[in-house]
This record gives structure tokens, sequence and C-alpha cells, in this order.
């Protein structure tokens, strides 16, 4: 019990969790794809930015301010050692090494490949013009290097960095309609995520309370029985008490009146009955077992109301190897001599058959004692179906213990049988039914139970409906 109390707890745990989580997940989700997807687009867009400013800047200044420096060392305007050509070249191989990092197309990477070699070449120039510098007929080859290659170069490093620089800006308009189509997706999946959370939270908010309760009213069903189970094999073990002391009476009067024969059947029968009552623990009994039980009781009765009372159990062989649950039947006998022979002028009979039908079998308990009128027997049949009130129970349970038999009657009915005529006789009766009913339909199913037919003064014929279980089940 503790273990299932357990599961349950943990499984509504788990639906809880797996709520919240449908909620959840879907937000949490498109939360991460719209950051991934912004942090992408911006990381993107600075680099292509940073990419073209540092290209324009290259692109602006450099070929001016390099072949200016060149012409005024070459005129003698700067020494050798205080130009800062070289220092130039450097920086702008740092900024074509930087731009390399920017760009991710193959045509400006070899763009930037031809760069590097002007920006050699440029180097090789100045390493001429400053060689030519320490001859004096050399100034006007240095005019020439100048002219020819070191304008020229300068040109065509400025040519590539502009192409370089067209080539970024055209990245970036597609980067850009790519941003823009990206951003249409978002809110697309913005949207359809928004009416899937709506859709969401309506079908939860109807369906999460029934979901997520399931398991607590399973647990209560379930302990309902349990608790119902239980006062029914409470109540059940009042009847052999009872039973037992009216029984030694009976052995008693039949001892001290010297009828030995009588004395033994009673006893012998009496040990039958309790030892197939108790039947080592077992729930459920073979049919044969159960109508033994039965006819043991039945044959001690006999013996107490011999005027009134006559008995025959005439069932099917091939019922008798079938499960039923144990008191059963004897209740439902009980019943139909306490509540229906006895409430008769003259004597009484009881019969006890069996059918077998395709989806089940029944045990069927017929008396022709008092029966019920129809008024009563409706009320009888509403009782099955919606319970007896255990205020109407506890008002009763004195007034059924008025004398021995009574007593034997009022405490004996956790069976069904025939509706008696006084309150307290007829109250108790109705719980009885109800009580074998209710055993039956929580063992096996709604469909299984006690099924009553009465008529005034003609008798009552009570129909118990079983599930075919043999043996092994």
């Amino acid at each position: 019990m503790k273990t299932e109390k357990k599961k349950n707890r943990s499984r509504l745990a788990t639906q809880i969790r797996i709520s919240y989580l449908v909620l959840l997940l879907p937000c949490l989700c498109f939360i991460a794809y719209a950051i991934y997807n912004m942090w992408h687009i911006n990381e993107r867009n600075n680099e292509m930015t940073s990419s073209v400013v540092a290209a324009s800047e290259f692109s602006l200044e450099f070929k001016e301010d390099f072949d200016y420096q060149t012409y005024l060392l070459i005129v003698g305007n700067i020494s050798p050692e205080n130009t800062a050509l070289n220092d130039d070249l450097d920086k702008a191989r740092e900024v074509v090494t930087k731009l390399k990092g920017y760009t991710n197309t193959e045509d400006n990477l070899r763009r930037l490949e031809y760069a590097e070699k002007y920006l050699n070449n440029l180097e090789t120039y100045v390493a001429q013009i400053k060689e030519n510098l320490g001859y004096e007929n050399k100034y006007e080859d240095n005019m020439l290097i100048w002219e020819n290659d070191v304008q020229i170069v300068t040109s065509l490093l400025s040519e590539t960095i502009n192409e370089y620089i067209y080539y970024e800006n055209r990245q970036i308009q597609t980067t850009q309609a790519q941003n823009n189509a990206l951003f249409m997706n978002i809110i697309e999946v913005s949207g359809l995520l928004l009416a899937f959370g709506l859709i969401t939270m309506v079908v939860v908010s109807y369906l999460g309370p029934k979901w997520i309760t399931k398991p607590i009213e399973e647990q209560v069903k379930e302990e309902q029985k349990l608790l119902r189970k239980s006062e029914f094999d409470l109540l059940q073990s009042q009847i052999n008490p009872h039973f037992l002391y009216n029984t030694l009476d009976a052995i008693v009067w039949s001892a001290e009146a010297g009828n030995q024969k009588q004395v033994v059947s009673m006893v012998g029968n009496l040990s039958d009955f309790f030892r197939l009552s108790l039947n080592k623990g077992k729930e459920t009994v073979l049919v044969r077992e159960e109508l033994q039980h039965v006819r043991s009781y039945l044959e001690i009765q006999h013996i107490r109301y011999q005027d009134i009372l006559t008995y025959e159990i005439t069932v099917p062989e091939e019922i008798n190897e079938y499960r039923i649950p144990k008191l059963t039947v004897q209740p439902v006998v009980e019943n139909a001599l306490y509540h229906g022979i006895k409430n008769k002028r003259g004597g009484g009979r009881i019969t006890v058959s069996g059918e077998e039908k395709r989806d089940y079998y029944s045990i069927i308990v017929e008396d022709n004692g008092k029966g019920m009128t129809e008024e009563r027997l409706l009320e009888v049949r509403r009782a099955l179906r919606e319970g007896v009130s255990a205020a109407a129970i506890s008002a009763n349970s004195g007034a059924a213990g008025a004398g021995s038999d009574a007593a034997g009657a009022g405490s004996g009915t956790t069976g069904s049988g025939s509706a008696g005529t006084g309150s307290a006789s007829g109250s108790s009766a109705v719980y009885g039914l109800y009580n074998v009913n209710e055993r039956i339909r929580l063992t096996y199913g709604e469909e299984y139970g006690i099924h009553i037919e009465s008529v005034l003064d003609k008798g009552t014929r009570v129909e118990i409906r079983l599930p075919k279980m043999n043996v092994g089940a």
C-alpha cells in the first residue's frame, strides 16, 4: 500500500513537471533560437562593417601618403633613416592580414593575396631607391622607379582594395537580405509558437487538471474500495459467532431431549461449516466447496426448523469447478430463510440451482416465501445500485437482534436474499444484498453481481452472476 502511494505521488509529480515543460519548452526553444540568430547576425554585421572601414582607410590614405613620402626620399628632403615608408608597409600588411579574418569569400581572399604581393613589390622598390641614393648619378633611375613602378603599384593596390570594398559591400547587401528573410522567419516562427502556446494553454487548462488529478482520484477510489472491502470483511466476521450461538443452543436442546443422532449430525455439519468458512484464508473457493458449505448450513437449519424448511441443491457438474468468492451463496440462502420462509405462514422451500451462459455462470437461490411488493422490489434494486446509508444500518442494528433467531438474522445478513416486511428486517436484508453485490462488482467488474426478482406472497429469486474462472485462475 505504501509502495502504491509512493508510485501515485511520483506519477503526480511527473505529470505536473510534464505540464510545465509542455508550456515552457516551446518558449525556451524560441528564445534560444532568436538569441542565437540575433547574435550571429550581429557578429557578422560587425565583422563586415569593420572590414569595410579598415579597407576604406587603407584605400584613402595609403597611396597618396606613400607616393609623397617616396618622392621626398628621392629628392633628399627626408633621409633614409627618417623615412616612415617601411612602417607604412608594415601597417598595411597588418590591415591586409586583418581583412583576411573578416572576409569569407574566395574572390576577396584572392584580392588580399594580390595586395600582399603589391606590398612586397613596394618594399623592394623602396629598398632599391635607398640603395641608389648612395650614388650621385642615380637620381634619374630613382625617379623612373617612382613614376613607373611605385605609383603604378600603389594604384594597383588601391584598385584591389577598392574592389575588395565593393564586393564586401555587395556581401553586406546580400547578408542584409538574408537577415531580413531571417527576421521574417523569426516573426513567422513567433506567430506559430504563439498560436501553439495559446492552443497548448487551452488544452492544458482543460485536460491538465483532469490529467493531474486522475492519479489522486484513482488513489482515493482504490482506498475507498479497500475500506469498503474491509467493512464487508468485518461485517462478514460477525456472522459466525451468532450462528454458532444459535446452533450450540439447538445442540444443547437436542442433547437434553436425548436425540443422539441429531446431535451427531448437527456437530458434524457445524464442523464442516466452519472448516469451509475458514478455508485456509483463501478469498475464493470452488463452487462445489461453496455449495458444500451451503449444504452444511441448510442441514443444520433444517434440523432447527424442520417443520417449516425444506431445501434442494441442483447445480450442474460443469459449474462445480469454477471459482467463486468465499461466503457468497450461504448469506443469500440465510436471508432467504430469515426474511422469506420465516415470514410466511406454513412451510417453505429453498432451491439452489445453477446455469452456465456464454460469458458467465449463475448461482440461483429461490424461495417460495413472503416475497415483496413491486414498490419494495424497486427500492431494493435502487439500493443495490446506490448503496444503503450507514445511518439506516446503524439504526437497525439493535432492532435486528431482538430475539435469538432475529439476532442470527440481523448479524447474518452480510449476504443477500429476500427482503422482509419490517423496517429493521427489510433494511438489513437490503444491506445484505448490497454487500454481496458490491463484493462481486469490486472484484470482477460492473457486469457481474446480483439480479433480483420477487412477487408478493409467492417468493423471491436471486441470481448471482459471476465470471468463468477455473481452478488455475
